[in-house]
């Protein structure tokens, strides 16, 4: 027991020497012309120096808040109008998938064209005057649309959350005090939501990177293992498309999946700080700075109108 105590007191104590030594000399983990520097930024980026340099972030913006009420007001009001600018600017997405998949159809059928192209004299994807383009297989747009859905589910989870979107079971959450909700809520983000944030990136991580690079990189790699591999790293993305001329960007996803799991953590950070400032201020404080969307033309709309 004592023997864990130390070693989490000692890396949190390390943490800030990571912390200054990544800020002072940033060429050691991005400059990725060097082999080396860019297998530092692999092992980094799932190690137990990056977790507690983040632990001890939140810990001391943790206290400065339990301090100073204005701060930590702050800090949910910022972390929540990320996800919300962030969210409201994807989900046009959703319209150009849309669009998309309507002059997809529209080409198939009517032209019978085997190929899309989309550029600055072919806006409807098909060439009006010859001119610099993106022409790829009809079937290569068709798989494409996969990452606009992708994009929305991975990057407006925050937004759904803030939007109160997000699916809840109440059984037992409906029917209790509201301090006794908020100390469900602080639990939540701090056992659930967190962990889960965290094992996920470590998954997400190694899983994107592998098909980025060669050789393959795994969560057991140890920081002189990686150096040593860097000697033969190489880029090696992957281009491998599920049918024949189809969408061959699939690393794009891998990298939406580590975008899910920092967006989720950030937002565990603000839904924690949010609980305990309603909790020590009362029923008055619930759901303050929320900006939330107010859909159009509701039924109570046209009837005032």
């Amino acid at each position: 027991m004592l023997e864990g105590i130390s070693w989490v007191v000692q890396n949190i104590g390390l943490a800030f020497v990571n912390f200054f030594g990544a800020v002072l000399q940033p060429g050691l983990w991005l400059d990725w012309s060097d082999k080396q520097a860019l297998a530092r930024f692999i092992y980094y980026g799932g190690s137990v120096e990056l977790f507690f340099v983040v632990f001890t972030a939140f810990l001391i913006l943790t206290i400065i808040g339990l301090l100073r009420s204005g701060f930590m007001w702050g800090m949910v009001r910022g972390l929540e109008g990320f996800a919300n600018g962030l969210g409201r600017f994807v989900a046009w997405f959703g319209l150009i998938m849309v669009l998309q998949q309507i002059i997809i159809i529209f080409l198939q059928r009517i032209f019978r064209v085997a190929t899309i192209e989309f550029g600055p004299f072919s806006p409807f994807g098909f060439p009006l005057i010859p001119g610099p383009s993106f022409l790829r297989d009809l079937s290569w747009w068709s798989e494409e649309l996969k990452l606009y859905n992708a994009m929305i589910v991975c990057l407006c989870v925050t937004y759904t959350f803030v939007q109160g979107g997000h699916v809840r079971v109440d059984l037992l959450y409906a029917n209790v005090s509201f301090r006794t909700k908020k100390v469900i809520d602080m639990l939540g983000s701090l056992l659930f939501m967190m962990p889960g944030a965290v094992l996920t990136w470590l998954f997400a991580w190694y899983f994107m990177w592998r098909g980025l690079i060669t050789p393959k990189v795994s969560a057991s790699d140890k920081l002189q293992a990686l150096m040593a591999k860097s000697k033969i790293i190489k880029w090696n993305v992957e281009t491998i498309a599920f049918s024949p001329n189809g969408f061959d960007a699939y690393f794009l996803f891998k990298l939406l999946m580590v975008a899910f799991c920092g967006l989720v953590f950030l937002q565990a950070w603000a839904f924690l700080w949010r609980s305990i400032l309603e909790f020590r201020e009362g029923p008055g404080a619930e759901g303050r700075f929320v900006d939330r969307d107010t859909p159009g033309d509701s039924t109570s709309e046209l009837q005032t109108h």
